[in-house]
């Protein structure tokens, strides 16, 4: 079992930001990088991006499939990623209209997930089911050739999904293990990450 103090309460505002806020910023810099460069298409651990925040590392897992990934990591950062989540957009989905037709598309989606697990270390996270986080409704931009393929430019966004918000890892390798699925197995996301912690 996860020792709870890896991670940072549902209720800290970690570097000045509540949980949900961050998952925001996550999708807004993923989504802000074209396809040929996104980590979530990264088969060989040389797309080895994680964020520009000075304080948090965004892992990455898959839009799809299974992956395994081996990154150095700075010490001393926080580590923040999706078990699987579910993002959507205007200018993703059209039909959306109102801001709470986003909030219904991205709970119907979550509403459907069966499978959500992590291990750190070999430890299984317990509870997942308390990690399920929607995030604010926030404003983004697609850019050429973006992952879903979505109209280039500014729109707005949310997102839900079960998140892993770790407070800085101590120095030395890690493995993380994270796994989710829908209902029908239509979606179904699997990564592990070989982490190394440098100074």
């Amino acid at each position: 079992m996860v020792n709870s103090d890896l991670l940072y309460r549902l209720d800290d505002k970690p570097f000045g930001k509540t949980w949900d806020e961050w998952t925001a910023e996550w999708w807004k810099w993923l989504l802000s990088i074209p396809k040929e460069y996104n980590p979530g298409y990264d088969t060989t651990s040389e797309r080895c991006l994680y964020g520009n925040d000075p304080n948090v590392v965004f892992l990455v897992g898959t839009f799809g499939g299974a992956a395994v990934r081996n990154y150095i990591i700075p010490a001393r950062k926080a580590v923040l990623f999706p078990i699987i989540a579910f993002t959507t957009s205007y200018a993703e989905e059209p039909v959306l209209k109102t801001d709470l037709d986003l909030i219904s598309s991205a709970k119907s989606d979550m509403d459907d997930i069966v499978k959500k697990e992590v291990t750190i270390n070999g430890k299984q996270l317990q509870n997942v089911n308390k990690y399920r986080i929607r995030s604010p409704i926030f404003n983004m931009t697609y850019p050429e050739n973006n992952v879903f393929e979505a109209a280039v430019g500014p729109t707005r966004g949310i997102s839900e999904g079960y998140w892993v918000f770790l407070r800085p890892l101590a120095s030395g390798k890690h493995k993380i293990f994270a796994a989710g699925s829908c209902s029908s197995g239509k979606t179904t996301v699997e990564v592990t990450w070989h982490l190394t912690v440098k100074e």
